[in-house]
C-alpha cells in the first residue's frame, strides 16, 4: 500500500507525516525570535555601554571622529531600539526602529571603513544588519505595519 503523504489526520510519529502549512508557520516564528532577541541584544548591549561611556567605546568613539555627547544619543536610541521591536504591538515604530538600526550599522560599518579599520570590523556590523534584516523579514502577521 502507498502512503498517502497529503492526509492530515495522519498521527505525527509516522514516518511519513505531512507537514501542514501551520508547521511552516511554527518554524517562521521561531527563527523570528531568534533573530529579534540577538538584534535586541546587539544593541541593548552596547547602548548600555554608549549610555555608561565605557572605555573602550569611547576609545572607538574617539577613534571614529565621534564626539562625546553622541555616545548618549547613541546609547538611549541604541536602547529604545531594542525595547521597539521586542514590545508587542506598535507596528509603525518597529519599522522606525528597524530602520533606526540599519541606518545606525550601516552607517558604522561605513566609519569603519573610512577610519582605515580592517575588515571584520567591516563586516561585524554588516552581519548584524543581516540579522536585523532577518528579523524585520520574518515578522508574524500581528507585528508587520499593513496599508
Amino acid at each position: 500500500m502507498i502512503p498517502n503523504f497529503f492526509h492530515l489526520s495522519q498521527p505525527a510519529n509516522s514516518t511519513f507525516a505531512a507537514q501542514t502549512p501551520r508547521d511552516g508557520f511554527v518554524a517562521n516564528h521561531l527563527w523570528y525570535w531568534i533573530a529579534t532577541v540577538i538584534c535586541a541584544l546587539a544593541f541593548a548591549v552596547p547602548g548600555v555601554a554608549n549610555l555608561l561611556r565605557l572605555p573602550h567605546i569611547a576609545h572607538d568613539m574617539y577613534h571614529l571622529g565621534y564626539p562625546d555627547y553622541f555616545m548618549s544619543i547613541l546609547g538611549a536610541w541604541k536602547m529604545l531600539a531594542a525595547v521597539a521591536i521586542l514590545a508587542p504591538k506598535f507596528p509603525r515604530l518597529k519599522e522606525w526602529a528597524y530602520a533606526g538600526m540599519i541606518f545606525d550599522l550601516t552607517g558604522a560599518a561605513i566609519s569603519r571603513a573610512a577610519g582605515g579599520d580592517g575588515v571584520v570590523t567591516v563586516i561585524i556590523p554588516l552581519a548584524i544588519a543581516a540579522v536585523v534584516v532577518a528579523s524585520w523579514a520574518l515578522r508574524p502577521p500581528g507585528r508587520t505595519l499593513t496599508a
